[in-house]
């Protein structure tokens, strides 16, 4: 074969090569990387944090008794009205009725034994008067010391006179407390509500409390007109809710009613402190308590109902966003260009932050362009900068989102992609 040949074949085998690749790349560009896309649009955002809790009443009053004794008579039932005064229970008052009679009966006594000690006092006062008077005329009828003995005994008068009135108050005090205990067997309503929790029946006993053992709950009464829900809301959300944020509650009892509501307290300590898990091991989960007060609830509501509640922490309307799933994060690429390859040569405290941003689609190609995003809907974010009304952004799926680069090829679902035009509220 002549060398002129040779030479024509190769070139020959060089252009079916050319060929194939230019059609082999064509082909894969034609086809591209199969993604969702979405068009940046205006919408209505709302930044909610979601927490669950439990209904209660705003105020409500735990009846214990003071005393220990027996239910001698049980005027109401669980759920009933009562008026503010009204008797609710009367426990058994004979020991403490008989601690009022022994008291008076004890203050009858120092009474009577005031009124001795002062005619003694009077007959001493007396005694040393007269033997003062004669011994100022008769200095040799009446000595010096039977003078003094006279005086001497009537200090000791009066002091057994201001022994005995003392007497008297002690009984009286005795009396007063007496009497406070045979009060305290009957229990009255604290004030107009409803009996929420009855703990005790007639014929049971009712203990006091001690430092280390609790006395017996023995009712709860509850003014139901005014309602709120207690939330615990993860320490990383508590900082973005305030005083007056407005909230949606939903309740499991009325699955189809939402209530609304205001944020009224923010706990300013954790529900269960750090130190409480101290020892066993395990991270303490930090929860803030968060008061929600509803807005007049058209249905009655019962305490300790299930609630989950949608706190309304920032509004945006008409505002630029793109779907949560768009944005991803970046390396930025050092001066050289060889992106964060070169880090190991950096000192940690030289190495930048990874860059946010979305992949915009033009001419079947994705560009990485970095954006400020502000608040969070439920699937948008925020677009503070970076992208303009109309721009085309990759929206999914997720793994591929991660794993794009600049200048890929791709095409979009149109079975999957959604409504870009939409214009819907998040």
């Amino acid at each position: 074969m002549r060398t002129r040949t040779k030479v024509m074949i190769g070139i020959g085998i060089a252009i079916l090569l050319v060929s194939a690749a230019g059609l082999s790349m064509n082909g894969r560009r034609q086809q591209g990387i199969e993604v969702r896309v979405e068009t940046v649009d205006t919408r209505d955002l709302v930044a909610t944090v979601t927490a669950s809790g439990n209904v209660r009443a705003r105020r409500k009053v735990d009846i214990s008794s003071d005393i220990s004794a027996r239910v001698a008579e049980l005027l109401v039932d669980e759920g009933e009205d009562v008026e503010e005064g009204q008797v609710l229970l009367r426990l058994d008052p004979t020991r403490y009725q008989a601690a009022v009679n022994r008291s008076r009966a004890n203050l009858s006594q120092a009474q009577a034994q005031v009124s001795q000690a002062r005619a003694n006092y009077l007959r001493a006062q007396r005694e040393a008067e007269r033997l003062d008077s004669l011994h100022a005329r008769e200095p040799l009828l009446v000595s010096r010391q039977e003078v003094d003995n006279a005086q001497t005994d009537l200090e000791v008068q009066r002091s057994l006179l201001e022994s005995s009135e003392f007497g008297v108050n002690q009984a009286g005090a005795a009396l007063e407390e007496a009497s406070d205990q045979l009060a305290k067997t009957i229990i009255s309503a604290p004030m107009a509500g409803r009996v929420t929790r009855l703990n005790v029946e007639e014929g049971e006993t009712v203990i006091v409390g001690t430092m280390n053992n609790p006395g017996s709950l023995v009712l709860t009464v509850s003014d139901l007109s005014v309602m709120e829900v207690v939330l615990e809301v993860d320490e990383t959300d508590v900082p973005e809710i305030a005083l007056g944020d407005s909230a949606t509650v939903e309740l499991d009892a009325f699955p189809e009613t939402d209530f609304p509501g205001v944020v009224t307290e923010i706990g300013n300590s954790a529900i269960r402190p750090p130190s409480q898990a101290a020892g066993t091991g395990q991270t303490p989960t930090i929860d803030f308590e968060v008061v929600v007060t509803l807005d007049s609830p058209e249905v009655e509501l019962r305490p300790d109902l299930s609630a989950t509640a949608e706190l309304i922490t920032e509004t945006r309307e008409d505002q630029l966003s793109i779907p949560i799933i768009a944005l991803t994060l970046r390396e930025p690429e050092s001066e050289d260009g060889d992106g964060a390859a070169n880090g190991d040569n950096r000192s940690s405290a030289e190495v930048p932050d990874p860059i946010e941003g979305v992949f915009v689609v033009r001419n079947g190609q994705v560009t990485f362009t970095p954006v400020t995003v502000g608040i969070a809907g439920q699937e948008y974010f925020e677009v503070l900068s970076g992208l303009s009304l109309g721009d085309t952004v990759v929206s999914g799926p997720y793994q591929v989102v991660r794993t794009l680069e600049d200048g890929d090829d791709v095409r979009a679902d149109e079975s999957d992609a959604p409504d870009a035009a939409d214009g819907g509220q998040d």
